[in-house]
């Protein structure tokens, strides 16, 4: 069973965190640090204890925005150390996710914390761990039809029309999908979206970009070079994917 400790420098938050982890049967012992530099020092007695010892650790769920050492420096002193535990960021904000990822985060949870949504960073935790597997709590979950997709904002979960999405963007592990009215950061990666999605006339215009066709409102030309135009934002379309893009737009109806 997976050792825990949970890094925040707001009490409340804290305590509310290791009373989540407690509450999951994943989770032999949880405890709490207020702050990073007493969360190096815990972790440190850890790596002296080693793997078995009693005060191992084997996963850290891990705040960003702290005073003095914040949780990114932390992540980054971890990754130079032989043994390091996993690390879980707990944030308000998604603007760090790509740098998580950098940093071969397990998970990227949003606050307010929602029980299920810590769950699933445990399962994931406790597979990279290889804990021994036992049945996680059963939370009844709404799937939504497929036109639309999940995504977490302010830790209240939201399904955003596909029909709204005019392009898709690659970070790392994670995509960001863009709407009119604004942008979303879910965990899934490019390639999982643009198979699930090219039947809804999603097309590859480059490594990091899926557009929907129907949203592309100019394609230009110029010295060689190839973009499209999607809402006021202009993309880039690599050598590898102009001509298909260019059949598939003439096809348009």
């Amino acid at each position: 069973m997976l050792r825990a400790l949970a890094v925040d420098d707001e009490r409340p938050t804290l305590e509310e965190l290791v009373y989540l982890l407690n509450a999951d049967p994943r989770v032999g012992t949880a405890e709490g640090a207020s702050d990073a530099t007493e969360a190096l020092r815990r972790i440190n007695r850890a790596l002296e204890s080693g793997p078995g010892g009693p005060d191992a650790i084997d996963v850290v769920f891990l705040d960003i925005q702290m005073p003095g050492l914040d949780g990114l420096d932390l992540a980054r002193l971890l990754t130079g150390f032989a043994r390091p535990p996993l690390v879980v960021f707990v944030t308000a904000h998604e603007d760090f996710a790509v740098q998580a990822f950098d940093l071969e985060a397990v998970d990227y949870v949003l606050k307010p914390v929602r029980r299920e949504r810590l769950a699933e960073a445990v399962r994931r935790a406790a597979e990279q761990r290889g804990a021994a597997a036992v049945p996680a709590p059963r939370i009844p979950v709404h799937e939504p039809d497929p036109d639309h997709i999940t995504v977490e904002l302010g830790g209240v979960a939201r399904f955003v029309p596909v029909d709204d999405i005019t392009h898709v963007e690659a970070q790392g592990d994670y995509a960001r999908l863009h709407t009119e009215r604004g942008s979303h950061l879910v965990r899934i990666p490019l390639s999982t979206l643009e198979e699930r999605w090219r039947a809804r006339g999603f097309v590859r215009i480059h490594r990091r970009h899926l557009v929907a066709l129907r949203h592309i409102g100019e394609l230009r030309l110029d010295a060689g070079t190839v973009s499209v135009l999607v809402g006021a934002e202009e993309l880039q379309v690599s050598r590898r994917h102009a001509r298909e893009l260019r059949d598939l737009l003439m096809r348009r109806p």
